[in-house]
């Protein structure tokens, strides 16, 4: 199976993208999973924006830490099956963390986890989350991929050896910059620490950088805005498992730039 994996979609630019990449290369891809926490206006997700986001052609949505933004996601995030959000959150928060699904007959799961150093320190352990999930869905398939949402590098990568030979993917979001070191592990689990973000190429990880600048100087709280008028960069991976052992055969960046 082929696999599209796109890195956080931010904003109206980011969600542009990702229709003019689909538009021209959905049929090379069995599944497409993205990360949409920031894809309404840069923060958060709506009924909307999913919507749109659905008629594109992506299957699965992961998320992270500013999928709450929006408060009107508590309104559907438990009706959808495909719209995932860290589950390693406690017990009683709404939606779900997991999912098994099938296309073209075949069928593979996602898991969304979120890193808690310089994070969300009072989230559950990813770690031992993981080998609870693990346990669960590697009894309906092999392929298990792994949206770990996380800051620090560290933690993304122990995460990965951790999970390398159970999981077919582990791959990082949340930081926007695409990381350089994508890798088939030892155990056969296909490894990033980050896919990069798809927004505006000049701003501050998708946004207008006046703000973020002058937060950086004057350390004063400051409303940020998605930057719309600069070119965008599309950021994602491209990862080829083998349904039957669920090992990866191989992982490819992709960075497309638009106007």
């Amino acid at each position: 199976m082929r696999f599209l994996i796109i890195g956080d979609i931010v904003g109206r630019p980011g969600r542009r993208a990702v229709q003019r990449f689909l538009n021209e290369r959905r049929g090379d891809f069995d599944v497409v999973v993205a990360n949409v926490e920031n894809s309404a206006g840069g923060f958060g997700i709506t009924r909307k924006v999913y919507d749109e986001l659905k008629s594109f052609g992506i299957d699965v949505f992961t998320s992270g830490n500013h999928i709450w933004d929006k408060k009107e996601v508590y309104e559907f995030i438990d009706k959808v099956e495909d719209l995932l959000r860290p589950a390693n959150y406690p017990k009683g928060v709404p939606g779900k963390g997991y999912g098994v699904y099938e296309k073209n007959g075949a069928k593979f799961s996602v898991i969304n986890l979120m890193g808690r150093v310089f994070l969300e320190p009072n989230l559950d352990n990813p770690f031992a989350r993981f080998d609870e999930l693990y346990e669960e869905v590697s009894s309906e398939t092999r392929v298990v991929l792994v949206d770990f949402h996380a800051e620090v590098t560290s933690e993304k990568w122990a995460f990965g050896i951790y999970a390398d030979g159970r999981a077919s993917l582990v791959y990082g979001t949340h930081t926007h910059v695409p990381t350089a070191d994508e890798f088939i592990l030892k155990g056969g689990t296909a490894y990033v620490s980050d896919v990069g973000m798809t927004g505006a190429w000049y701003s501050v990880i998708g946004m207008h950088h006046k703000e973020p600048i002058e937060r950086f100087l004057y350390a004063l709280p400051r409303k940020f805005k998605v930057e719309e008028k600069e070119s965008v960069v599309f950021n994602a991976v491209s990862v080829d498992i083998d349904e039957r052992s669920g090992k990866a055969r191989s992982i490819e960046r992709i960075r497309e730039m638009y106007e």
